[in-house]
């Protein structure tokens, strides 16, 4: 059977009239939350580190005034003590959620904290993975992250898992984290019967489509491609920095949109021929099929990064996935209510759908 398709509103005010301000004002003004987490961090088998920002409401989760000055620019208060970890681990069944960032994002981000705020709030566990170098520390290798890298997905997945064993996880992820996330529920699928459910929000789900679009269309390339580039770049030099002769830094100086960088940088360093094939290979769509575990895939028709016509169908994915794809919304701005509006409705719609998947108390 094929998916179900969901088309309800989400009510974007009038003030926000189309696609640009709905994702921009989203992304940059909206009102949010000032949660401070409690960090982990768990090295990679290849020698790099994850860094997960963790908050939960226990009596073990009372921060103290004093905060960690090491993290000061980041949205992590603290570090977890081993005693916190092994209260963690101790946690009875509860329900929690792991959250992967878009391009560039953070726990810092501001559908990072609405989500993680919401979900708190209601006694999850919740934790935020970052992506490697978007802790708000450099990475140690050269290598950095990209829309398909189902290893660090699965890595990250089991380390959550083995921290909190006894947790009902669910896993969500928002653009390239959301991408990467139905990239490895697809593969991986008969592997993943003890997630609860998962959901992917505004995830470029036809990499190459959206890939070209925010290169190719005028206020993409001004506005959002020169937007990622100012952060992706001085990460990009820096690691050139520590790996001479690795990096072709002439190419990615060059670069003046996300596929010139990711020509230059990301498809050599994962080991792509260019970014056209990367785009294709890391792509999500050709493995909607093969999910097994109940899914949300969210996508606002008028996402500015993604062409409506390039959305997915039902007939593009297996029964465990419901499409929800509102008029309005843009890419991750869901931004609702009067004046200055709030971020309420996207960790609403994904609580609805994780609440539809709880077994009955009656």
């Amino acid at each position: 059977m094929p998916a179900s398709l969901d088309l309800s509103p989400c009510h974007a005010p009038n003030w926000l009239p189309e696609r640009h301000t709905q994702t921009l004002f989203g992304a940059l003004v909206a009102p949010t939350n000032r949660l401070r987490f409690a960090r982990t961090r768990v090295d990679t088998p290849d020698g790099d580190f994850i860094d997960l920002d963790w908050a939960y409401s226990s009596a073990a989760n009372h921060y103290p005034r004093t905060q960690d000055s090491s993290l000061s620019h980041t949205a992590a208060a603290r570090w977890l003590t081993p005693t916190e970890q092994q209260q963690l681990r101790d946690t009875s069944p509860t329900p929690a959620l792991l959250l992967f960032h878009g391009l560039e994002g953070s726990s810092g981000s501001r559908y990072a904290q609405s989500i993680a705020a919401y979900f708190k709030a209601r006694q999850w566990i919740v934790v935020v993975a970052h992506f490697r170098g978007c802790s708000g520390f450099a990475n140690r290798l050269a290598r950095a992250y990209h829309s398909g890298d189902s290893a660090d997905i699965g890595f990250i997945l089991q380390a959550v898992r083995q921290q909190v064993p006894q947790a009902q996880w669910h896993a969500a992820g928002v653009s390239l984290g959301g991408n990467a996330l139905l990239k490895y529920l697809g593969e991986q699928a008969a592997q993943l019967t003890w997630l609860v459910g998962a959901a992917a929000i505004s995830a470029p789900l036809d990499l190459v489509a959206a890939g070209n679009h925010l290169s190719d269309n005028t206020f993409n390339r001004e506005v959002y491609s020169r937007y990622f580039l100012r952060s992706l770049k001085p990460k990009v030099f820096e690691k050139a920095r520590r790996y001479p002769g690795v990096i072709d830094t002439f190419k990615v100086n060059q670069a003046r949109d996300l596929r010139e960088f990711d020509h230059a940088y990301t498809a050599p360093m994962h080991g792509f021929k260019d970014a056209i094939d990367y785009w294709t290979q890391s792509a999500s769509k050709p493995w909607l099929k093969k999910i097994v575990i109940p899914t949300l895939v969210l996508n606002a028709r008028n996402d500015p990064f993604l062409p409506e016509h390039t959305l997915v169908g039902p007939n593009d994915c297996s029964e465990a996935i419901t499409l929800h794809q509102p008029a309005l919304g843009g890419h991750v701005g869901f931004v609702t209510g009067t004046w200055p509006g709030h971020l309420n409705w996207l960790p609403e719609r994904l609580n609805v759908f994780f609440q539809s998947l709880a077994p009955s108390t009656t």
